[in-house]
């Protein structure tokens, strides 16, 4: 006869078991989620400073712009350059309407153009400030006088 040999028998998972595995993966779910979730809050900041950042690009691109278009209009009115002159306003027809333009276009935007009648060399300044109270200024010279145009 052979010897009896103890039965083996499988070991069941019980209800405290499955619950514990079921906690393990709630867990793993919502680390998952806090790391998905920071990502999304990273990347929001991310197109935040882009955007800031494009319209302080945007506004400096029209400065520089503006800055040539006046100097253009002056070229154009030579003989009244120094009508063009002046901090807060100036007497040439030009400039009168260039200065509505650039307070359209720069925000709390001022301009100061300084111009040296003997020499024909022109100094623009202008200034604009950001809706955070930032303020940011442009300046650029040019010459502009009959003996060049020649």
């Amino acid at each position: 006869m052979r010897p009896k040999l103890p039965v083996l028998r499988r070991r069941h998972a019980g209800a405290s078991g499955r619950a514990a595995v079921r906690g393990v993966v709630l867990i793993e779910v919502m680390v998952a989620l806090l790391i998905f979730l920071l990502g999304i809050l990273g990347f929001i900041g991310l197109q935040t400073s882009l955007t800031r950042v494009q319209s302080e690009a945007d506004l400096r691109a029209n400065a520089a712009y503006l800055s040539n278009e006046v100097i253009g209009r002056m070229w154009s009115d030579i003989g009244h350059l120094s009508g063009y002159a002046g901090t807060d306003s100036c007497t040439a027809t030009g400039c009168i309407e260039w200065r509505t333009k650039m307070q359209q276009v720069l925000p709390g935007g001022t301009a100061s153009i300084a111009v040296d009648a003997a020499t024909g060399n022109v100094s623009i300044k202008l200034g604009w400030t950001l809706p955070g109270g930032i303020t940011h200024q442009y300046e650029t010279q040019s010459n502009i006088s009959a003996k060049s145009a020649t």
